[in-house]
């Protein structure tokens, strides 16, 4: 005899609620989980759920004028003291001369890159009509798209800080917040009681650190003229004192954040919470399918690129505020350490130190000024998006004609220096970077589809060997939490990271440095499968399964939901892979061709502007013709090399050039082969529209603890 679910208290997102009522197999879902303890992430422009509506919290509305300490984000209130946690302090705060300029620097940014974002929203605007309208791919994803969103794994315990001047080894009590914030109290009763932190930090941008003496390696290069006999001038540093298990948070542009677990469990387990809270926090943008996310992103490209900048790199990390912040700190950095540094006092470490701290107050009052300027843009871009959508959607048809004119022409100018460019410079490499990026995505989403043949083999298992409801509610609950556990998914996220030092090598020539949103983005996608694999599993179960079965039928239909489900998973693999590989390779492709060509074609560009022009439509640019023209060179020899590693006939070249998330199905109202299967699974005779548990109920007090 097996027992089915009662009717649960909240629900799973994957699954229509119409579904669940009566059914066997649904657990309880946890309190606060998908777009409840997602909604955080809305209010502050860094989330899932609204990534381009900048805020700022209260936290970072302080004035500039108190010091390096008042404009650090969030930090909260501090204990005395705490102005700087080594000793080492810049000469003088930031004072008003210097918050004057900063906002100056802003403000030019914001006037330079407005217009580039402007052109960009309507560029994805004309994208998206096109995708609706055109053809269909010949590929679509069989998998169900989970519902539920990715979100960080709030976690929390006492932990000890490096902080205080003179500095030395705090006990505190540490919560990750769904938001991907991190906040340290006093004690846990402040925390629980609802105390104001001693300080928090959002996670975008840090890279952890568990060993000592690697971060004690980084600490002394950022200030190596500074360098000398640590041992004499810092007999006390508490930073040469062995850490048993150390949690070290660095930022190119944020002060350091050291802190210490009591145990190694404890330390694995901040490992994992911090890394998946700083890899959501940092991908927001590249997982949305908004038109405006997308167009920021091309935005900021467009922009550094007029700058001079043509290489990729991790700083589109973060929401639209903390990338452009990072896009001026990045441009300052070189006059700011000439000017500063000098002036920093104290040695060594210490004022390596110190020197984040300053760093920290400039990237807090850059934040400040970029999130103002895009709050203010914000009325404008939804006017602006509201009547482009009129006014293309219309003449879409005459605009890709006369935008395939144009990109003919300009096919034939500059065919031959561009054919050179590939030949001479990408064909030798094309191979080996395809290959690099092949095994880095293949591996991750091998151990994907090992770990849900495992979660379903476990689920089957559980069905004929125990009649016991209460267990085989936890084992549903497990399987439906696989894609959030940190600790069972950390095998496919290590496949992603396997390869970084070598692609990482051959990427560099061509200007690439973004290995870190590379490996996001493959564990992104390892998260994304598992979770519409797991969704459509339940979804097909459910339909599948009825009151009358016993559980050898029972567990007989599970089998047969398995091997559709791992079907539909290696389709949706396959077909993942091919665009990963299609994206990053124009990643770290694109920027470097287009840099080799500027001297010659780009000259060649004033000749089209009238034609472009006559369109009277600011969706189409030469420049933006001209890049895409490029790009479908490009990956049409991407596809090539695909096509000899893979065997594959179904790569396709879509208009912006395969970028979009690999895992995105297009036309989210249609029907998905899932749903279909569902639909028409068999089922017993006599079971009528209305879906019978599959057990009778349990007595009284089965489900109690």
């Amino acid at each position: 005899m097996i027992f089915f679910l009662p009717y649960p208290t909240t629900y799973p997102r994957d699954c229509p609620r119409s579904l669940y009522r009566n059914h066997w197999l649904w657990a309880t879902w946890p309190q606060g989980s998908g777009e409840d303890a997602g909604a955080a992430w809305g209010g502050a422009g860094v989330g899932p759920l609204n990534p381009l509506r900048p805020s700022l919290s209260p936290a970072t509305q302080v004035p500039l004028n108190r010091g390096t300490q008042a404009v650090v984000i969030g930090r909260g209130r501090e204990a005395p003291g705490d102005s700087s946690s080594m000793g080492g302090r810049p000469s003088s705060p930031l004072d008003k001369q210097q918050q004057q300029h900063l906002r100056g620097q802003v403000d030019t940014l914001m006037r330079n890159f407005l217009p580039c974002y402007r052109g960009q929203l309507a560029a994805s605007i004309l994208r998206q009509i096109s995708r609706e309208l055109g053809p269909q791919e010949p590929a679509r994803s069989q998998l169900l798209r989970s519902k539920k969103l990715p979100q960080v794994r709030e976690h929390r315990g006492p932990l000890t800080q490096l902080r205080g001047h003179p500095p030395r080894w705090q006990p505190i009590f540490c919560v990750l917040r769904g938001d991907g914030r991190l906040e340290w109290f006093s004690h846990k009763e402040e925390y629980e009681n609802g105390g104001h932190p001693l300080g928090s930090t959002a996670l975008t941008g840090y890279t952890l650190l568990t060993s000592q003496r690697e971060y004690l390696r980084l600490l002394d290069a950022l200030c190596p003229d500074s360098l000398g006999d640590h041992t004499q001038e810092e007999p006390d540093s508490l930073l040469e004192v062995p850490v048993s298990f150390p949690l070290f948070l660095q930022h190119p542009f944020r002060r350091h954040l050291c802190f210490s677990a009591a145990t190694r469990e404890a330390q694995h387990a901040w490992r994992l919470a911090l890394q998946g809270g700083i890899r959501l926090r940092g991908t927001v943008l590249q997982r949305s399918q908004a038109p405006a996310a997308r167009a920021f992103l091309d935005a900021v490209r467009l922009y550094r690129q007029h700058q001079g900048h043509f290489g990729d790199d991790d700083v589109t990390l973060g929401s639209d505020a903390e990338v452009l912040t990072a896009v001026l700190m990045r441009e300052q950095l070189p006059a700011l350490r000439a000017q500063t540094l000098p002036g920093l006092r104290g040695s060594g470490r210490a004022r390596a130190w110190a020197w984040t701290e300053l760093l920290d107050a400039v990237h807090a009052a850059v934040l400040a000024g970029a999130s103002a300027g895009l709050r203010a843009f914000q009325p404008e871009k939804d006017e602006l998006l509201a009547s482009l959508e009129k006014a293309i959607r219309p003449d879409m048809d005459q605009l890709l004609r006369q935008r395939a004119r144009v990109a003919g022409r300009l096919r034939t100018d500059i065919r031959g220096p561009l054919e050179s460019c590939l030949r001479r410079e990408v064909d030798p490499q094309l191979p080996r970077v395809v290959q690099t990026l092949l095994r880095t995505v293949e591996a991750s989403l091998e151990a994907v589809r090992t770990l849900l043949a495992q979660g379903m083999d476990r689920l089957s298992r559980r069905l004929r060997q125990s009649s016991s409801g209460t267990r085989l509610r936890r084992e549903v609950y497990s399987f439906g939490e696989m894609p959030w556990d940190l600790a069972l998914m950390q095998t496919c996220y290590r496949e992603a990271e396997r390869s970084h030092g070598r692609l990482g090598q051959l990427a560099a020539p061509f200007g690439f440095l973004g290995m870190q949103s590379l490996v996001f983005g493959a564990q992104d996608l390892a998260q994304q499968l598992i979770a519409d694999a797991v969704a459509t599993f339940l979804q097909l179960a459910d339909q599948c399964l009825t009151m009358a079965l016993n559980c050898d039928q029972a567990a007989q239909r599970l089998e047969r939901v398995r091997g559709r489900v791992l079907k539909k998973f290696e389709s949706d693999s396959g077909l993942a892979q091919r665009r990963f590989i299609q994206g990053w390779g124009l990643c770290i492709f694109l920027p470097f061709v287009l840099s080799q060509l500027e001297p010659s074609c780009k000259k060649e560009l004033p000749e089209f502007e009238g034609d472009v022009l006559a369109m009277g439509s600011q969706a189409l640019t030469t420049e933006g013709i001209y890049e895409d023209v490029i790009r479908g060179c490009l990956l049409q020899r991407i596809d090539r090399e695909l096509k000899k590693t893979l065997g594959a006939n179904d790569v396709s070249c879509t208009l912006d050039g395969c970028l979009e998330v690999p895992w995105e199905q297009e036309g989210a109202d249609e029907e998905t082969e899932a749903e279909r299967e569902g639909r028409t699974c068999s089922r017993q005779p006599g079971s009528g529209a209305q879906i019978q548990p599959l057990c009778p109920p349990p007595s009284q007090g089965t489900f109690r603890s």
